[in-house]
């Protein structure tokens, strides 16, 4: 019985101490060596995976010795992949990364605005004046002429012509319609 006990202590604490590999090393800009703060590393197919602190040193833990297969990415880099890291238990392996800066080519944006579209946020210089607010106008005598001259941004030339000026036109460029 003690034989027993004794064979299955040995066959659970040589499970209970599993050996397992470690997965280190840094990620940096390839152009200026500088730490790059945040980067995923992952091993593709499994949920192992961590990111590097603020000196760009990751460490990836409790793998069981085998081949793996490393990826590295960081947005406004290029992803990088090493394949067949052979992890041991014997001793930590040191696997660094220089990332590259990706370039993206973008294609040519035509901006085409519609000249006749109209839209409420932008409306045309446009006054609708009714025969009411003709009447009502305190000065105007009935005198259309009159009346728009009281509008912001409207003056005269002169107090002989009806001639009208609106925000810095000419007098030739405005139209009425009755």
């Amino acid at each position: 019985m003690r034989t027993l006990i004794f064979l299955l202590a040995i066959c659970i604490s040589g499970t209970a101490v599993s050996q397992t590999g470690t997965i280190q090393g840094t990620v940096t800009d390839a152009l200026t060596n500088e730490p790059i703060l945040l980067a995923t590393i992952s091993i593709p197919g499994t949920t192992t995976g961590t990111t590097t602190d603020v000196e760009g040193n990751y460490v990836l833990t409790d793998l069981t010795p085998g081949l793996y297969t490393v990826q590295v990415s960081y947005i406004g880099y290029e992803d990088q992949t090493r394949q067949e890291i052979q992890v041991t238990s014997a001793r930590p392996v040191r696997l660094d990364f220089k990332l590259e800066e990706q370039t993206t080519q973008l294609e040519e944006i035509v901006v085409k605005a519609s000249p006749f579209k109209r839209t409420e946020e932008s409306p045309l210089s446009l006054r609708t004046i009714g025969v009411a607010e003709i009447q009502r106008n305190p000065g105007g005598n009935r005198d259309i002429s009159k009346v728009i001259q009281t509008l912001p941004g409207v003056t005269s030339v002169s107090s002989f012509r009806n001639d009208l000026i609106i925000r810095g036109g000419a007098p030739n460029e405005n139209r009425f319609y009755g």
